[in-house]
């Protein structure tokens, strides 16, 4: 019998992944061939997908992109016996950009079947489930502290800290809620790992609330991730059946689901608005303090992490938490998985330690644009993200490099653009993004945003154009001081870099030019 791998990924069956499944069918069927074809997750080259792997005896060897149409040519060249072609990557382990990677946290994804939990226990699943019962919550959470993990949704606070914090409260009834609201453009590993790994999430989940005491854990997911919502229900009930599962486990769609007003809200990715949404709330901003580890879902005690952060638990009990700190630099510790996307020629997930520059990530990983153009500008961080000239692409990726260079991290979405962009376009669609998506709790974001447009504007058409250059930067100051949260605090980081980096796209230019003759 042949085995065949074919990714399940939202990714690959945008591509067509479900078309070639079809096709290797009905191959099979027609030419007698005794063929398994597996599912597994996206191994994150999206540029190969859909990427066929065949099972043979030097490894998975790696064809891509694969049309259906295609399909009888390549069985034909001999393809189920990893033979050479021009769609033939070698074995995929070792291709380079594969291979150079720092697989933690997606060590399974690609590489097994993600709805089996047999598969996922014989890849090293749940040992750090029974690592946790035997060191108990404490020993949970020195490791965790130790490992230096840090929240990697977007804050980067210490996840260690915000479950000591929890666990130190009062015996009562507390709750895990895993934040799966990825609404940050060119985002997209949470998707991937609840797609290609989701045993790694619930088990990350278990694992804190034994931590912390809590019973009850909530997946906050989005109803924009179908696919996404079908794996975790099958690993929830597959672990449960399976007596792994030590709480009660609830995976909840984004409110659409239950005609909330509230669906596909980008604010509420942020944590309190998120919050008000799982209780049946329009999804809107609370104010700070109480923090949600003191008065967090129906008023208890809470412990909100990202997708990513849990999943990364796992492996810090299994290996230790030194073993993870091993890894980074400075306060940045262990590995980041970085999506590059927009216009570039290798865009997918490539996960690293902390420390590499933005320049090795855009030029040599993710091989330039797409387009073939010279790069112009990078936004790091998601649409609120600050937009980097090529004269910061030796900035190391670590929150306090780029904290230093006025830019953020975030969710370590990457997006590249090539010389064509407009950049004063661009700060404009930061304003108009942060004013549609506000829930219109507090001034600064929802009236700031609005005006900003309108400065914007008029310093784009040179009109008192030294004047609204202080107003834009003073507009900016209080949206970033004054916000409830990061929405808009966070808008003025792609508005003042575009206008620092790029001032000719705002006219400065013709500005200098006139002051010249």
């Amino acid at each position: 019998m042949t085995r065949i791998y074919i990714s399940r990924d939202s990714g690959a069956l945008a591509l067509g992944a479900e078309a070639v499944v079809k096709r290797f069918e009905k191959e099979a069927k027609e030419r007698g061939l005794d063929l398994e074809i597996v599912r597994n997750g996206s191994r994150g080259m999206y540029w190969l997908e859909p990427l066929v792997e065949v099972e043979t005896d030097q490894g998975r060897v790696g064809y891509g992109p694969v049309r259906a149409s295609k399909v009888d040519d390549l069985i034909d060249a001999g393809m189920l016996e990893g033979k050479p072609h021009k769609k033939c990557i070698g074995v995929v382990d070792d291709y380079p950009w594969f291979k150079n990677q720092t697989r933690l946290t997606f060590a399974r994804v690609g590489t097994t079947d993600p709805r089996s939990l047999e598969d996922y226990q014989a890849h090293g699943g749940y040992a750090g489930l029974k690592k946790a019962l035997e060191v108990g919550p404490d020993g949970i959470i020195e490791e965790v502290l130790a490992s230096g993990l840090r929240g990697r949704g977007g804050a980067g606070f210490p996840t260690g800290i915000k479950w000591r914090t929890v666990a130190d409260c009062p015996p009562q009834q507390k709750y895990i809620v895993c934040n799966a609201d990825e609404g940050d453009s060119g985002t997209f590993a949470d998707r991937m790992i609840m797609e290609g790994d989701p045993f790694v999430l619930i088990e990350g989940m278990t694992i804190a609330g034994i931590a912390v005491g809590a019973t009850y854990g909530y997946i906050y997911l989005r109803s924009e991730y179908p696919h996404a919502s079908v794996a975790l229900r099958a690993a929830i009930d597959a672990a449960r059946n399976a007596g792994l599962s030590a709480t009660t486990w609830r995976a909840r769609a984004t409110p659409s689901t239950w005609r909330s007003a509230t669906a596909g809200r980008y604010v509420c990715g942020e944590e309190t608005s998120l919050l008000d949404s799982l209780e049946g709330k329009r999804g809107e901003v609370r104010a700070k303090p109480p923090l949600p580890a003191h008065v967090g879902l129906f008023g208890q005690p809470t412990i909100i992490n990202n997708v990513l952060s849990l999943a990364t638990v796992p492996i810090i009990m299994d290996k230790g938490g030194q073993y993870y700190h091993d890894f980074g630099m400075g306060r940045s510790r262990g590995t980041m998985r970085i999506q590059l996307a927009g216009n570039i020629k290798h865009g997918g997930l490539y996960e690293t330690a902390f420390g590499i520059t933005l320049g090795e990530l855009v030029d040599d990983i993710g091989g330039g644009t797409y387009s073939g153009r010279p790069v112009r500008a990078v936004q790091v961080g998601g649409p609120l993200g600050a937009y980097f000239p090529r004269d910061l692409f030796d900035t190391p990726f670590d929150y306090e490099a780029f904290a230093a260079r006025d830019g953020l991290i975030g969710h370590a979405g990457v997006v590249v653009f090539d010389d064509t962009v407009d950049m004063a376009k661009q700060a404009h669609f930061a304003m108009e993004f942060c004013a549609i998506e506000s829930c219109g709790k507090c001034t600064p974001c929802r009236i700031g945003s609005a005006r900003g447009m309108e400065v914007i504007d008029k310093i784009v058409a040179d009109e008192d154009r030294a004047e609204n250059l202080e107003i834009l930067e003073d507009l900016c100051n209080t949206m970033k001081l004054g916000s409830l949260c990061a929405l808009g605090g966070f808008a003025p980081y792609p508005v003042m870099s575009a206008l620092t980096h790029f001032p000719e796209d705002f006219g400065a230019d013709k500005k200098r030019l006139e002051a010249a003759e």
